[in-house]
């Protein structure tokens, strides 16, 4: 097979799997959205899955960002850029207005550095629920202050949370995280606030996908599944 019947035949794979978890966990088809995650790998990666029928992609990388939708921006169908990787304050100027979501908002700071663009921007917060010292992410007792913040910004909008699980955890051991981000997002739901829609839970990757959908996913990021391994 060439490299875009490849991908073809993985974006087939990975959708029947999240169609299957859907249909387990008595969820509505097509309610869980599929992020391909493209970061590193090519433009003509990017065109097969487009081909494909995939819309929604994810980037880690500003300028690699950047460099994508210059060269994608004339497709018939042009993506939907997600950005999903840690934000620099140095390199919000790549992302914020250029992409539809941003995965990883885990600060005040950063929060003002986007807001500062001007561009209407919606994003996720990215919640460290395993407390590890070594990851991004807002503490859970602190998720509070930091959606209160959006209520007090002109630009951006809340959309929901985001976590990445322990580096290494297994699918099964992923689930109490993924279940922590939901139950979080439930008590922050009911207490509104301006700006502040918590609709959406980014959550599970490759391995761990079907696990995710059960425990509340509506935005899964899947990038070795469809693509391969990448080289960082």
């Amino acid at each position: 097979m060439t490299r875009a019947e490849t991908i073809a035949a993985n974006l087939a794979d990975v959708r029947a799997r999240i169609a299957a978890a859907e249909r387990a966990a008595g969820r509505a088809p097509g309610s869980v959205r599929l992020v391909a995650v493209s970061k590193k790998m090519t433009a003509d990666d990017v065109r097969a899955a487009l081909a494909a029928g995939q819309r929604v992609f994810g980037e880690s990388y500003g300028q690699e960002l950047r460099d994508k939708r210059a060269a994608l921006e004339a497709e018939a169908t042009p993506p939907e850029w997600h950005f999903i990787g840690p934000l620099q304050s140095n390199k919000v100027k790549y992302v914020a207005g250029q992409v539809a979501l941003i995965h990883a908002v885990d600060s005040a700071a950063l929060l003002e550095a986007i807001d500062a663009r001007g561009a209407p921007q919606a994003c996720l917060v990215q919640v460290n629920v395993a407390g590890e010292a070594q990851k991004r992410g807002v503490a859970p007792a602190e998720l509070g202050a930091l959606l209160d913040r959006f209520a007090t910004l002109r630009n951006l909008r809340c959309k929901g949370l985001m976590l990445i699980p322990p580096l290494g955890a297994s699918p099964e051991d992923a689930r109490s995280h993924f279940a922590a981000l939901r139950a979080l997002r439930d008590r922050e739901a009911g207490r509104p606030r301006p700006n502040v829609d918590l609709k959406e839970l980014s959550m599970g990757m490759s391995d761990d996908v079907e696990i995710a959908i059960a425990e509340g996913a509506t935005l899964v990021r899947v990038g070795t599944a469809i693509f391969g391994g990448r080289s960082t």
